[in-house]
Formats: structure tokens, sequence, C-alpha cells
């Protein structure tokens, strides 16, 4: 499969045209696509791992790729909230801004 579309990969290709080749490739080509976990679950492990290490810019595109594969809104916000007890509090309050940024602007694409 390939990658999902990304301006910020985009931005970066020209200076760093290998490490988004293998970030098409390897992550989304291989990784994403081995059946042993859902996507949806992958989606659930991926955005719990981002909030835990505080990687906002990651948890912003991967909290819209969790949407699209069928994670609820309710449900990324339980996967944050979780996480406050085990990856800090200000990792799981900076996640929630992340968060409500990204609902935000799905709300305001949809019109």
């Amino acid at each position: 499969m390939a990658a999902p579309p990304s301006a910020r990969r985009d931005r970066i290709n020209p200076a760093f045209p290998k490490l988004v080749e293998m970030t098409n490739t390897y992550v989304y080509g291989d990784v994403w696509e081995r059946k042993q976990l859902s996507k949806r679950d992958r989606s659930m492990v991926t955005i719990a791992a981002l909030v835990a290490l505080g990687w906002q810019d990651q948890l912003n595109s991967h909290i819209g790729r969790g949407l699209t594969n069928g994670l609820t809104r309710e449900e990324i916000s339980e996967i944050i909230t979780h996480l406050a007890m085990y990856s800090g509090w200000p990792s799981a309050m900076t996640a929630a801004h992340v968060a409500v940024d990204v609902f935000e602007a799905q709300d305001k694409a949809k019109g």
C-alpha cells in the first residue's frame, strides 16, 4: 500500500529523500501492512507511544490517521487520559491539546 499523503514528508523530501523513501516503503509499505494487527490497533499503539514520548508533530498526523483507521474521538481521548497515569501528566496534557487541534481542523474541513 502507498503511504498516505503528507505535506510534511513532501517538504523534507528534497533534503532527506532516503528518509522519505524509507518511510514510504518500509514504515507504510511493510510495517503498517502486516496482518497481525489491524490498522486501527496499530493506530492505537502508535498514538499511545507518541503520547508517552511527547512527539507532538508525529502525534498530530497519527491522530488523524487513527480517526481514518476507525478510532473515535472518545477512544483517542481515553487513550490520552489513560496514559496520564503512565507517561506523566504533562505528556497527556500536551497530547490533549494536539488532539483538540486535530479535531477542530477536521470539523473545519467538513464545513
